[in-house]
């Protein structure tokens, strides 16, 4: 990857901004547009578990599905994307290109940072955390590093989704051995390779805020194996034996930030918000100091909404007439869907079929083959969308719909749970997913343990990390032993699977011995 490099016939390299393990960042133009543009390039052979051609397509697709989700997220304190795809062996993805200071070096240039603006900072992180989480969407590596503080002091996050595209699976390893992430902000459940959720972010929030305030994360070491164990085990120091002049509601909403168990630390980012407001600049108070002051939006906030008490009264207005609803084309929108999805449309393919069954319902009833099908199809694409929350409520109608009629340990009604099960991850729900997969385990192992042993081998693997990010390590490690035993059963020692099991188990190990 060299300077003057032309990524997908449009966008010219211009300079090397960074570079890791698996990709490099550029400022480039956009040679179309002529602007400005920042450009990330990742090799998808550098990435664990990914070695066949098989193998970097189905990465290239996620790739390209996880950075269309991210683009549906519209926050402004996210950084835009434009474009992604593949460029010869790399993968690309455009993004705004966003001037300031990385939080990291607003740090080292304002130290000690001042606690105003730590607020501040956290204020603005916990608005978009709560826009992603709401899609749902794990950032998985929120750092200073992917923060930006740009010139009005409004803070926008980097790297939203290339975290999960890497790590679709929180078994799936670097070549490094370890999973994807930075060590100093990995909360106790993604250093042992359990499921993560928003609570996951939160925790990394919680490093930031202790980082931004203390000059230090809370706990460093010489070995990432160190440093993971101390995030297990030890106690952070509360920051105001560092720096007393923290108000102590902030010093308090940091400890619980850091708990080990995720269920002890705030419900949502909603709720750090507002645990933060009180400690916010008053609007109108002194302005801002100098450049990249992040307390510049809550002291010279964009202007209000007119105010409706003063605007004036409407006038009588007549209803209009409803026009007569066209009869719904099931059969051409089932086809046009087809075609979208053919294509890779799948947000297009998502509107159509929400539209399109109320209609269907009407004419053909809710119980009717036709409904149920649109129906199963809705469902699926909102998943293979991102869109868990929304496909949630649709595949909880389709389960109790079939086992009604065909028996709880219907195969059709099992799957059906199985994927309640997965949206009840995917939004965070760690208990709740836990309970579904344990629900549907003992109809899973009753007929496939023989015919198709990896579907009830999945579930299992679900429940261990399942188990680990609820906190209860000691029954998740134990979990995913049991299956480790039976994985080399019935594939023979030497298999991908169990070898994987038995590396991650290892890594258990060592993380909790230190």
């Amino acid at each position: 990857m060299t300077e003057g490099r032309v990524v997908a016939g449009r966008y010219e390299l211009a300079a090397l901004l960074g570079q890791g393990g698996m990709g490099q960042v550029w400022t480039a133009y956009d040679q179309r547009l002529d602007r400005r543009v920042a450009v990330k390039l990742l090799r998808p052979d550098r990435v664990a578990g990914v070695g066949s051609a098989e193998e970097v397509d189905e990465l290239r697709r996620r790739f390209v599905r996880e950075c269309r989700v991210t683009a549906q997220v519209d926050h402004p304190g996210l950084v835009t994307v434009h474009d992604a795809g593949s460029d010869g062996d790399d993968l690309y993805l455009v993004m705004q290109y966003v001037e300031g200071a990385d939080l990291a070096d607003h740090l080292a240039e304002h130290e000690p940072y001042p606690w105003p603006w730590t607020v501040a900072v956290a204020a603005q992180l916990c608005a978009v955390l709560s826009a992603v989480h709401a899609v749902p969407i794990v950032h998985r590596d929120l750092k200073p590093r992917n923060v930006m503080v740009r010139p009005d002091g409004t803070v926008t996050v980097l790297d939203l989704g290339v975290a999960s595209v890497l790590d679709s699976d929180t078994t799936r390893l670097t070549h490094t051995g370890s999973p994807i992430g930075s060590p100093a902000y990995m909360a106790p459940e993604q250093a042992m390779g359990g499921a993560v959720g928003p609570y996951t972010d939160l925790y990394a929030l919680g490093v930031l805020l202790h980082e931004l305030l203390s000059g230090d994360v809370p706990f460093a070491g010489s070995t990432a194996l160190g440093v993971l164990h101390r995030h297990l085990y030890e106690p952070p120091v509360p920051v105001r034996r560092l720096r007393p002049e923290v108000p102590e509601p902030l010093e308090a909403l940091v400890l619980r930030l850091l708990a080990k168990d995720p269920q002890s630390r705030p419900r949502c980012a909603q709720e750090v918000y507002e645990a933060l407001v009180p400690l916010l600049p008053a609007r109108g108070g002194p302005g801002p100091a100098g450049p990249l002051d992040p307390t510049r939006p809550f002291l010279r906030p964009h202007a209000p909404w007119p105010d409706r008490a003063t605007a004036p009264e409407p006038g009588p207005v007549t209803p209009p007439v409803p026009p007569v609803p066209p009869r719904p084309d099931v059969a051409g929108a089932v086809d046009e869907v087809k075609w979208l999805l053919g294509e890779g449309r799948i947000t297009q393919a998502v509107d159509i079929l929400g539209s399109i069954l109320p209609a269907a319902a009407a004419e053909h009833g809710e119980r009717s083959p036709v409904v149920r099908i649109l129906r199963k199809q809705y469902a699926a694409t909102l998943m293979d969308d991102g869109q868990y929350r929304r496909a949630l409520p649709e595949l909880r109608r389709l389960a109790a719909d079939r086992a009604a009629e065909a028996g709880p340990v219907d195969p059709q009604a099992l799957d059906f749970r199985h994927d309640v099960a997965q949206c009840l991850e995917q939004l965070g729900e760690a208990g709740a997913a836990l309970a579904e997969y344990r629900a549907v385990l003992p109809g899973f192992e009753a007929r496939y343990a023989a015919a198709d042993p990896s579907r009830v081998f999945g579930i299992r693997h679900r429940i261990g990390h399942l188990l680990l990010a609820v906190g209860d390590h000691a029954a998740g490690h134990h979990q995913l032993q049991s299956l480790l035993w039976d994985a080399e059963r019935r594939y023979g020692a030497q298999h991908p699977y169990p070898t994987e099991l038995r590396r991650a188990l290892a890594r258990q190990r060592e993380v909790r011995g230190g």
